[in-house]
């Protein structure tokens, strides 16, 4: 027979481990995490469709630093049912059409990749049958970096309008070195030893 002490200690211990379990699951109930108010890794601005088919993804002017050149980076992709077929017919930037060359309609899980010419040129195409790469241009509106302008996506399907940050194509990794004194912040030239 166990005694009374031994049954009591016992009791205060459970009762004791019980308390601190629901002390430490209430601790962060109310509080915000810290992955709460993060956004998504993709740069430009995102939309869908009112119903929801179509999205369009990393909606962005490009401005090149060296000539002035611009276009429009975006992706636009088909999430709908298999049997509706969407097409892109237009999209402008402030009132500007937008240089698409020729497009096929999308159906279910095809993709539309655009971007300037030489963006494309330098990453890897992947030749498959739900891809389409379009180089897209677009005359250079005296587009100031970090500014925002209207872009309107005309699908078949509905009509999206976004607004797309203005920014520059990013430089080649390797090929650029920081320099403080330039007036572009990077050179081409070889890093100075001592720095």
């Amino acid at each position: 027979m166990q005694s009374l002490k031994s049954a009591a200690r016992r009791g205060a211990i459970i009762s004791v481990t019980a308390l601190s379990a629901l002390a430490l699951a209430s601790c962060s109930a109310g509080h915000v995490t810290q992955t709460s108010d993060k956004v998504a890794a993709v740069d430009g601005t995102s939309a869908a469709t009112e119903d929801g088919k179509v999205a369009v993804r990393d909606v962005t002017i490009l401005v090149e630093p060296d000539t002035g050149a611009a276009a429009l980076k975006f992706n636009a992709i088909h999430q709908g049912y298999k049997t509706d077929v969407i097409s892109l017919d237009s999209v402008s930037v402030d009132g500007q059409d937008v240089a698409l060359g020729s497009l096929k309609p999308l159906t279910r899980d095809q993709s539309i990749v655009a971007d300037s010419a030489a963006n494309l040129a330098a990453f890897d195409q992947h030749n498959t049958d739900t891809v389409q790469y379009v180089a897209t241009t677009l005359k250079n509106d005296d587009y100031g970096y970090a500014g925002y302008r209207p872009v309107v996506f005309r699908f078949s399907n509905g009509t999206l309008e976004v607004n797309a940050a203005i920014a520059a194509s990013p430089l080649k990794a390797g090929e650029y070195n920081r320099d403080v004194e330039s007036t572009h912040g990077y050179t081409t030239e070889e890093a100075h030893s001592g720095h």
